[in-house]
């Protein structure tokens, strides 16, 4: 498989977005059986969605293409190191593996830090700069009660 020109095409839509003005400076592709399936820019900007990073865009255009929730059989190549977030939507995705170009620290260099999630992750919730609040309902665990005795369940 030729890693080097699918990280290049990754770079190239990256690039693109800048020029075209859609979002930030990142792009990738998803690749099964050595064929581009899927593409992915970041939009966040444009789509007013936080959640459209290239990688998270991708994979759901591949997993629109393929019909299918998991990538098992597919690589995704990233122009940079993926966010927390974007790390968090490739592990449920499962493809086979990730390549990408840049390191998160080029990202940070150009202003795009994510070092400060991790940082946040490893805080008590209540401490974190976003406070989380752990409230207890009588009813919190009725919803995985429901999901252990339905039958018709797809597993994930």
């Amino acid at each position: 498989m030729n890693h080097e020109a699918f990280l290049k095409r990754a770079v190239e839509l990256a690039r693109e977005g800048v020029k075209a003005g859609i979002g930030g400076p990142f792009g990738a592709v998803i690749v099964k059986d050595g064929i581009i399936i899927a593409e992915g820019q970041n939009n966040v900007t444009t789509s007013n969605d936080p959640t459209a990073h290239a990688e998270v865009t991708a994979i759901r255009n591949a997993c629109k293409a393929l019909g299918t929730y998991q990538l098992d059989d597919c690589m995704l190549y990233t122009s940079c190191e993926p966010c927390p977030m974007c790390l968090g939507a490739i592990y449920w995705a499962r493809p086979k593996a990730v390549y990408f170009a840049a390191e998160h620290t080029d990202a940070a260099e150009a202003g795009f830090d994510d070092s400060f999630i991790y940082e946040e992750i490893d805080k008590p919730a209540e401490e974190r700069t976003i406070p989380f609040y752990h409230v207890t309902l009588a009813e919190h665990l009725s919803p995985f009660q429901a999901w252990r005795d339905v039958d018709h369940k797809k597993e994930y």
